[in-house]
């Protein structure tokens, strides 16, 4: 198997984090780079469009000599409207190679959003497919600082050759530069745009390549798309996976199965709720998948079911969550082997990563303008989440009031204040009780969504529940939502057994009104974390179930 490049291959002068690909291209030029999906072979395989590292650094720079062309410089702020797989890749490291700045935008967060987040960012290009073209023309007022509109007319344009022969090196760019702005999902307030530097880049690379020791050569199929931008610096095959990025709960699991056991896929990256899919499917059918070595799964925390469950189906493998946010990630991770499943302390996210310092916090819904004006809470304690380090990112893009709120200077450096509440307990490791600004205070206590949800979720009939407050902070109402189609003569019993459950914990005995919803409202990114606040709004205008 391939070694990682060697120091010596990287010119440590520059932090372009699309040197890697090149690099790559030089170590592994024949190894599969990329796998697209186009149809099915006559026998039922997948049929799949496979680039080699060499050809897609080719394609990669025959991207890059077409951008050039159009008039594509040094810090322009390229918007990326295009297909998952080599579209994105090639097009983004194309970007990358010039030193210019991908803007890229979740399809699936709503137009309204959507349009808001790209007239914040301000692009003098865009890349994208006829649609997106479309879109830039009929919405003129977001689009309005759009220079050069340049079109991906279909989703493959593999094996393209740069004018010229070979293509030039990237432009070099130092650490402290900006590579791009990556929008968060936007599901405890509005998306913001993140602004990733390349040596936070170059730092997630190391990072994630030493935590789960990952080599060249092995093989990744991301759940979500822009996971597979760090393949190509981490020598892994990407398989595209047959899924609708805007629409990942209606992922098909018989078809990731089947480019798992297919491809001998060794790693893949998803969310809670796709894995849960995913691994109901292999129970279900008997089956095993045995050539994965690990499973990524976050966006939310994992179900104690998940972790117990896949050990029917992650038979050679484990299964990881690392924890973090595009503000920050990875912060920490834990592994199936730590994870104690009955518990009621909230979700154990494990230890820190290399490099990742992390503090709990006073609890402060206002600014914190120095470290100086930070209390720190002792082992055991919740407080806020804040982590500084290599891949902590420092501002959001035109959101100077945001970034006042999230981030704590400290000398020259800063603390990301993660919006999570937690402790660390006294081996080390890290707690995740919930998001802050969704706790419930009741002017006697604070509840943390975790903790009450893992008591009412080891009810058989409890799936996924959520803690809500009703009313102002400081005198809220506590209840509980259950996502259930449950019957309206049922809905009273199964309230009376909730209620009998949540009776024997200090953090569920003040709970007495619950409220049951078909579906609850998720983010579209990983389609696992509740909009609590939005189940809060509607339970405000609903009726209860009361039981004394």
């Amino acid at each position: 198997m391939p070694s990682n490049p060697s120091r010596e291959s990287l010119d440590l002068g520059d932090a372009n984090i699309a040197r890697h690909l090149a690099a790559m291209a030089a170590q592994q030029p024949n190894t599969p780079a990329l796998k697209i999906p186009r149809g099915r072979t006559a026998d039922g395989r997948i049929d799949y469009l496979t680039l080699t590292f060499a050809e897609l650094a080719a394609e990669a720079g025959a991207w890059r000599a077409r951008l050039a062309g159009r008039g594509v410089r040094g810090g322009d702020r390229v918007l990326i409207m295009v297909r998952p797989g080599l579209p994105l890749i090639a097009g983004a490291f194309a970007t990358f190679q010039l030193g210019a700045v991908p803007v890229i935008i979740d399809p699936g967060m709503g137009l309204k959003s959507f349009l808001a987040c790209v007239a914040r960012s301000r692009p003098r290009i865009l890349l994208g497919i006829g649609f997106a073209q479309g879109v830039s023309h009929v919405f003129r007022r977001a689009f309005r600082s759009v220079e050069v509109r340049i079109s991906v007319s279909g989703q493959l344009t593999a094996r393209c050759e740069p004018p010229g022969g070979a293509p030039p090196p990237p432009r070099r760019s130092g650490a402290a530069e900006l590579a791009a702005i990556l929008f968060t999902s936007g599901s405890t307030g509005g998306p913001k745009g993140v602004c990733y530097e390349h040596g936070m880049f170059d730092a997630q690379v190391r990072i994630i390549r030493e935590a789960y020791g990952i080599r060249p050569g092995e093989i990744d199929l991301p759940l979500l798309p822009i996971f597979a931008l760090f393949n190509p610096a981490l020598g892994m095959t990407t398989v595209v996976p047959e899924l609708d990025p805007r629409r990942p709960a209606t992922l098909d699991p018989a078809k990731i199965v089947q480019a798992i056991r297919q491809e001998n896929v060794t790693t893949s990256f998803g969310s809670p709720t796709l894995w849960r899919k995913i691994g109901d499917h292999c129970r279900a059918e008997g089956i095993t998948l045995p050539t994965l070595r690990r499973v990524l799964c976050a966006g939310a925390p994992v179900p104690a079911a998940l972790w117990a469950g896949a050990r029917e189906w992650l038979v050679e493998g484990e299964l990881h969550s690392p924890y973090g946010a595009t503000e920050a990630l990875p912060v920490s991770s834990v592994s199936r082997r730590e994870i104690d499943v009955g518990g009621t302390r909230g979700a154990c996210v494990g230890r820190p990563v290399k490099d990742a310092e992390v503090r709990i916090i006073a609890v402060v819904d206002g600014v914190i303008s120095s470290w100086a004006h930070v209390r720190e809470r002792e082992v055991g304690q919740i407080g806020e989440i804040v982590v500084r380090g290599p891949m902590v990112t420092k501002r959001y893009d035109a959101l100077p009031e945001a970034t006042a709120q999230a981030k704590i200077p400290d000398g020259v450096e800063v603390w990301h204040r993660l919006g999570d509440c937690g402790y660390r307990d006294e081996e080390g490791r890290l707690w995740f009780c919930g998001r802050k600004v969704e706790r419930v205070d009741t002017g006697e206590a604070v509840l943390y969504t975790e903790p009450v949800e893992q008591v009412f979720r080891r009810h058989a009939r409890v799936g996924r529940c959520a803690l809500v407050g009703l009313g102002q902070r400081g005198t809220q109402v506590p209840a509980l939502v259950v996502e259930s189609d449950v019957r309206t003569r049922d809905a009273r019993r199964l309230a009376e057994e909730l209620r009998e459950l949540g009776r024997a914990h200090e953090a569920t005995k003040s709970i007495r009104l619950f409220y049951f919803r078909r579906a609850f409202p998720v983010d579209v990114r990983h389609n696992a974390k509740i909009h609590r606040l939005t189940l809060a709004a509607w339970a405000a205008r609903e009726r209860a179930i009361e039981v004394a």
